[in-house]
């Protein structure tokens, strides 16, 4: 990994929600870089990179996105630049430009392992799957797919890691992943099934990605006969998958019904915070978080998300 590869990333890191608060920590680190940045990078591109670096960490993303759109202009195929802008869009919600930035750095080095992993969050937050974007990949390229599969199955999405080796000549270490990934396919396997009717046993691959999760919550809201077991699974996909509004709703709905409203209240409006041009899911949350105001009788906020919904 070179020098401004690793720069982008480590400041990547630093600037996570999780790590915003630490902004001084954050400008040390970008001084401290540019005192080992790569001389053949030019001037120009030195200022606006590193300006962009450290208008990010404040927070200043417009700013920010101006000087990175200038290091594109100044340097077309630099794939740093293109990981800095696949992240910053993928923060932003702007997926279709994310996606596309994330792809232009990967196919720039498909090697490389951030790379990979900023397309997988940004094909995860597209509520899409990675098959849908590998024609415009290098597919053939086995560190690539080895990557995708590390990927997956820290995700714990183990299907998907398995998929990702499928028809490729592995190395000792892809093989070894591999048999890591079946390893925690038949563990899995092992904890769901009760041992009577086959017809009981839930497939693995509910619990391994989102449109699993998804049918298993559909079919715990319209029975509505089991309000632990949704909330329990909701909890789980949650902390599995936590950029999926979906999910946040059903919870929202099962802790409404367990009457624990201003909880509700709380995760409804996270559900909000994710969701991307999705009408009827974001009426559906309108009406559950109408529904917790009123058990509040807080009225004025509960006619206030009614009047949204459209």
């Amino acid at each position: 990994m070179n020098k401004l590869t690793f720069l982008g990333f480590l400041f990547g890191v630093l600037v996570t929600p999780k790590f915003i608060h630490a902004q001084e920590n954050q400008e040390l680190a970008v001084e401290q870089s540019s005192e080992v940045f790569l001389e053949e990078y030019s001037d120009a591109f030195q200022e606006n990179f590193f300006e962009g670096l450290k208008q990010m960490g404040i927070r200043n993303y417009d700013r920010a996105i101006t000087y990175f759109l200038e290091c594109k202009r100044l340097q077309p195929q630099n794939t740093v630049v293109s990981f800095e802008l696949a992240k910053f869009h993928l923060y932003d919600k702007q997926l279709i430009l994310a996606q596309e930035y994330a792809l232009e750095a990967l196919n720039g080095e498909p090697e490389n392992y951030w790379y990979a992993e900023t397309l997988v969050d940004v094909v995860d937050a597209n509520k899409s799957a990675i098959e849908e974007v590998k024609g415009n990949l290098p597919w053939s390229n086995v560190a690539l797919r080895g990557n995708l599969a590390e990927i997956y199955y820290l995700n714990e999405d183990y299907l998907t890691a398995k998929a990702m080796l499928k028809g490729i000549k592995t190395s000792k270490k892809q093989e070894y992943l591999e048999r890591k990934i079946n390893d925690s396919i038949a563990h899995q396997q092992k904890k769901l099934v009760p041992g009577i009717k086959p017809n009981n046993v839930i497939a693995s691959k509910e619990l391994n990605n989102v449109e699993g999760y998804t049918a298993k919550i559909e079919s715990l809201l319209a029975s509505a006969s089991d309000n632990a077991k949704l909330l329990a699974t909701t909890e789980e996909a949650m902390e599995r998958f936590p950029s999926q509004p979906y999910f946040y709703y059903a919870n929202g709905t099962a802790l409404n019904k367990n009457l624990k409203h201003n909880d509700a209240i709380e995760i409804l409006e996270t559900a909000l915070d994710y969701l991307i041009d999705d009408t009827p899911l974001e009426n559906a949350i309108y009406k559950e978080l109408a529904n917790a105001y009123t058990s509040t009788n807080n009225t004025s906020k509960a006619n206030m998300y009614l009047s949204k919904i459209k």
